[in-house]
């Protein structure tokens, strides 16, 4: 197959590269940029020498439907108008970014800040949350790649919220995540001095992940609720922790909490359901598409505290966006990305 991505330069994109150049059915990446045609990408990224040293291309819509799958990496905003004009060309189309999400133009002016596009773009995309909506991804043309925040969170949730045995009328989720999942745009926010030995909360109440949560709850588990999320910088490069507590609904058992993921999950070979351990943490998903999850019930409470864990550039980003371009085609939805977590 031939790919394109645009906005390789960025962190999704470079990843989106890694994982395709090990995948055994692509035989051509093409890079595109709105602003940098004819840059030799080795060039501004010297560890990709000898492996990706061609120009960047402007986007053209006759380059690009020669192409098989075309991945848009690019900041949020940008793929309203760049997208729609490539619907029906040729190429399947994954965006990354959040513009196609919200089938709700007017969620996503308020949490965006930005103009949706148009209505009809919005109810033809897919959401590609593959463990969920797969049958939908086989046969999409379009899709729009889930968040890294509610991929941990979702996936974490669902099956728990579905089947009843846990209160999703008052979920409170705190997460976390790694400087990298705000892009490589330099920023205050993001300066070394700033984030170096620091943990803050960011976006309180307003986190642009609420509504897409939300809305897949509300989707595919029933659940119209609100939610309370929260979001921290956590002074590491990759890493997304999203911790859940729920109250446990009647006499379910820790027991039966965990049957349930595992049942969910049985045919899911990027989530891994974990018992048995005394810590779990980013390091054991990173530079991985793996979801790992974990829970444990507190009996005085009868509340359970739900783990999830996941790389937001990998599962949350541009691993899952592989996975789904794997299921489209009818490949085994593991190709290409089913590496070993890197841990030291």
């Amino acid at each position: 197959m031939k790919v394109g991505i645009i906005g390789a330069s960025g962190y999704g994109g470079l990843e989106l590269i890694r994982l395709l150049q090990g995948h055994p059915e692509i035989e051509q990446i093409d890079l595109f940029t709105s602003s940098e045609e004819g840059t030799i990408f080795s060039n501004k990224y010297p560890h990709l020498v000898n492996i990706h040293d061609q120009p960047m291309q402007a986007i053209e819509k006759e380059k690009i439907r020669q192409l098989d799958t075309v991945f848009f990496s690019t900041p949020a905003g940008v793929t309203t108008s760049l997208l729609p004009p490539l619907i029906g060309t040729g190429p399947r189309l994954i965006d990354l970014a959040g513009d196609f999400r919200l089938k709700d133009p007017a969620l996503y002016k308020q949490w965006y800040q930005k103009d949706a596009p148009e209505l009809k773009f919005l109810e033809k995309s897919v959401y590609g949350l593959p463990e969920w909506n797969k049958e939908r991804i086989k046969d999409a043309e379009f899709i729009a790649n889930p968040g890294c925040y509610p991929t941990a969170v979702l996936l974490s949730l669902l099956p728990l919220v579905k089947n009843g045995l846990i209160d999703g009328s008052q979920l409170v989720i705190d997460a976390k995540s790694g400087v990298s999942g705000a892009g490589n745009k330099p920023s205050a926010a993001t300066h070394f001095s700033e984030t170096n030995e620091n943990l803050s909360i960011y976006k309180l109440h307003q986190h642009q992940h609420i509504p897409e949560i939300e809305q897949a709850m509300n989707h595919f588990a029933d659940q119209p609720e609100p939610i309370t999320f929260t979001t921290h910088l956590v002074p590491m490069t990759r890493g997304i922790m999203a911790t859940s507590y729920a109250k446990v609904n009647g006499q379910f058992t820790e027991q039966q909490l965990i049957d349930c993921l595992r049942e969910t999950y049985k045919n899911s070979p990027f989530v891994r359901v974990l018992t048995d351990i005394q810590k779990i943490g980013t390091k054991q998903v990173y530079g991985s598409n793996y979801c790992d999850i974990h829970v444990k019930v507190d009996p005085r409470t009868n509340r359970a505290t739900i783990v999830a864990v996941i790389d937001n550039l990998v599962k949350g980003a541009a691993g899952q966006a592989i996975q789904n371009m794997n299921i489209q085609y009818g490949l085994d939805e593991t190709t290409g990305i089913n590496n070993i977590p890197l841990f030291i």
